[in-house]
C-alpha cells in the first residue's frame, strides 16, 4: 500500500480485535517514531499489549474497546508543539495503515493518570493514538469541498488539487476540517481558519496529507 492509498484507505476505529501485533510490524513501528522522533525532536514513545492506557471511564464513554496499543504524543512545550505533534502523528498513522493496522486520534477519552505517568520529565501531553487491529475499517465521513478550503482564486495546478484533495481527507478534531489553503509568492500556505478544538494538531496532520499528495512543502 503506497501512501496516497493509505490517506484514502484510512478511518478511524474505535473498536479492536483481541489480536497482538506482530513482532516484525511492532518493530517497523517503533522504528518510524524513532526515526520521527530525531528528525523532530519530540519525545513520542508507543506501548504495546498495555491495557491501562484505556481503562477508564473515559475511555468507555469515548467508546473504545479493547485499546491496547498505543503512541503516545509528547515533547518540550513549544509554540509548535501541537503542530508537529499533528504532522509527525499523523505519518504515524499512515505508517500503520501501511503495516495493515487501525488508529484513531485521541483527545480525551484514555486514562490521563496512567499515561501522564510515562512522560519523560518536563515533556508536556499533547495527544494519544490508539493502534491496533480494528473490529472494522471505520468508514468515511462527509468533510468540505474544495472550493470550501481554498483560499486562492484561478486555476489550480495538478500538483495544488492533489493536495487539497489529500487535505480533505486528513483527519480533524470532531471532524471540523477549520484549515484555509491558498498560494503565497508561488508557494502552498495553509492556516487554521476559524476557532475550534486541537486546530493547530489539525493544522500539522493537514500539512502532513497535503505535502506527501503534492510533493510540495507548505508555508
Amino acid at each position: 500500500m503506497d501512501i496516497l492509498q493509505a490517506i484514502e484507505e484510512r478511518h478511524s476505529v474505535r473498536a479492536y480485535t483481541e489480536k497482538k501485533i506482530e513482532d516484525d510490524i511492532k518493530k517497523d513501528l517503533e522504528a518510524a517514531i524513532q526515526e520521527c522522533n530525531e528528525e523532530s525532536g519530540l519525545h513520542m514513545q508507543g506501548y504495546f499489549d498495555e491495557p491501562e492506557g484505556f481503562q477508564s471511564r473515559m475511555a468507555h464513554y469515548g467508546k473504545f474497546r479493547n485499546v491496547r496499543n498505543y503512541i503516545i504524543l509528547a515533547g518540550k512545550d513549544a509554540p509548535d508543539l501541537e503542530e508537529k505533534c499533528g504532522y509527525y502523528g499523523e505519518k504515524l498513522v499512515l505508517k500503520a495503515q501501511q503495516l495493515g493496522l487501525n488508529t484513531c486520534w485521541v483527545a480525551l477519552t484514555y486514562n490521563k493518570k496512567s499515561v501522564k505517568n510515562k512522560l519523560e520529565p518536563g515533556d508536556r501531553l499533547c495527544l494519544v493514538i490508539a493502534v491496533g487491529y480494528g473490529e472494522t475499517q471505520g468508514v468515511p465521513h462527509k468533510g468540505k469541498s474544495i472550493s470550501d478550503v481554498v483560499a486562492t482564486k484561478g486555476e489550480m495546478p495538478d500538483w495544488f488539487r492533489k493536495g487539497v484533495e489529500a487535505a480533505l481527507l486528513a483527519p480533524t478534531a470532531v471532524n471540523q476540517q477549520k484549515f484555509a489553503i491558498g498560494m503565497v509568492e508561488g508557494k502552498p500556505a495553509i492556516k487554521v481558519s476559524g476557532r475550534g478544538f486541537h486546530t493547530k494538531v489539525d493544522l500539522g496532520i493537514v500539512k502532513y496529507h497535503f505535502e506527501v499528495a503534492s510533493g510540495h512543502k507548505a508555508l
